[in-house]
C-alpha cells in the first residue's frame, strides 16, 4: 500500500532539496566521488542520523528508483547502496549527514559550525512535520517506506 504523502510532506522535500543545494553551493573542500567507504556503517560504527524531512526525501527517491521497501543488508552497508554496483540509489537525494560526512578520503567532517544554520532549518522541517528529531538512517526512512 502507497503511503500517502500530506501537503506539509510534500513542501517538505523542496525544502530539504534546497537547503542540500546551498551546502553544495558553499565553498566546502569536498572530495567525494562515491568513494562508498563511510556507507559500510558496520565497518565505520557510524551509521547517518535523519530528521523527518530528510527521511520523506530518501524514500520518495527510493521508491522512484523503483524500490518499495528498504533492503536489507546483512554486510553492515547501508541499504541504500545497490547490491551489485555498491552505488547509492539515490545519491542526488542523499541525506545532509551523507554530504558532511566524517569519510577521511572526502575531505573528513565539515565542521558543524559551517552549517548550523542548515542544521536548524533541518530540524525546523522536522517539527513542522511533527518528527522524531534525528534517527538512524535505515529506521527514519523504514518509517517513511
Amino acid at each position: 500500500m502507497k503511503k500517502r504523502r500530506t501537503p506539509a510532506e510534500s513542501e517538505s522535500t523542496d525544502s530539504v532539496r534546497a537547503i542540500y543545494a546551498e551546502l553544495d553551493a558553499r565553498p566546502l573542500t569536498r572530495n567525494c566521488t562515491l568513494r562508498t567507504e563511510c556507507c559500510h556503517f558496520k565497518i565505520t560504527g557510524r551509521t547517518p542520523f535523519l530528521t523527518k524531512g530528510e527521511a520523506v526525501l530518501a524514500a520518495r527517491a527510493l521508491r522512484a528508483a523503483g524500490r518499495t521497501k528498504l533492503p536489507l543488508r546483512e554486510d553492515g552497508g547501508c541499504p541504500l547502496l545497490h547490491p551489485t554496483t555498491q552505488r547509492c540509489l539515490i545519491y542526488k537525494d542523499r541525506p545532509f549527514a551523507c554530504r558532511t560526512h566524517f569519510c577521511a578520503g572526502a575531505g573528513g567532517p565539515v565542521p558543524r559550525a559551517d552549517v548550523i544554520d542548515l542544521i536548524r532549518r533541518l530540524e525546523t522541517i522536522d517539527a513542522e512535520l511533527h518528527g522524531w528529531g534525528p534517527r538512524q538512517l535505515p529506521v527514519a526512512i523504514a518509517a517513511e517506506l
